[in-house]
């Protein structure tokens, strides 16, 4: 991690990083429980958010992200342009494996979920689209240190295709495989991966999924940019 840090820089952005989906609203005292901030702290921080869009505050005092956040998102998506490629074969995953099927790129020390399918007769878990998580954790970011330089992942973790396997992820009830995705020209693009619950998705069920993993990689492979 870089040696430069802001304090108040990484405060506001925590507030940010505190909402979902599931909670696309909160109130201050829920921001503070959340955050574990202070809730003058938050006030405080919330108003050049809110200044520069980045949060909105309703006439009930709930806090909410603002369209500076949809704008960067925006952003962000466009500079992969890869939507129409990989939902088809995230879907593809989904119904061969019966599992959930994901697609994660790396940005800075974290990773990123850019794109999931998850399979409409089971229970959602977890990761949705968009979420920032520790790169340390699950097979995807594995896959994405490996394949982005890092040296400090044992190479005895995957398989002569590149693809790893786990039985716990950063949700301990959740088992995943991973395996790397490249562009056309041979650049490394991103983690495609297949989870589910490990007392489900064992490790045989895992081992059977791989090749389909590995046959939907290397499709991508071909049409990434």
């Amino acid at each position: 991690m870089p040696a430069n840090r802001t304090e108040s820089v990484e405060r506001a952005l925590s507030i940010l990083s505190a909402f979902g989906t599931r909670r696309p609203r909160m109130s201050l005292a829920e921001l503070a429980a959340e955050t574990g901030l202070h809730k003058s702290t938050i006030l405080r921080l919330a108003g050049s958010l809110q200044i520069f869009g980045f949060l909105d505050r309703d006439a009930q005092g709930r806090f909410a992200i603002g369209a500076s956040v949809w704008h960067l998102g925006l952003i962000f998506r466009q500079g992969f342009a890869t939507d129409e490629i990989v939902r088809p074969v995230l879907r593809q995953l989904v119904a061969a494996t019966g599992e959930t099927a994901s697609f994660f790129v790396r940005a800075g020390d974290d990773r990123v979920c850019l794109y999931r399918e998850n399979n409409a007769d089971l229970q959602k878990y977890g990761v949705e689209e968009g979420m920032r998580l520790r790169l340390g954790t699950g097979a995807s970011g594995l896959v994405l240190r490996h394949f982005g330089g890092d040296d400090t992942v044992p190479t005895e973790l995957f398989n002569s295709r590149g693809t790893v396997t786990l039985d716990a992820t950063r949700n301990p009830n959740i088992a995943s495989i991973s395996t790397p995705v490249f562009s056309a020209n041979g650049l490394f693009s991103g983690a495609l991966t297949v989870s589910g619950p490990n007392a489900r998705f064992d490790s045989a069920t895992r081992q059977a999924a791989i090749p389909e993993l590995e046959m939907a990689a290397q499709e991508l492979s071909g049409q990434m940019p």
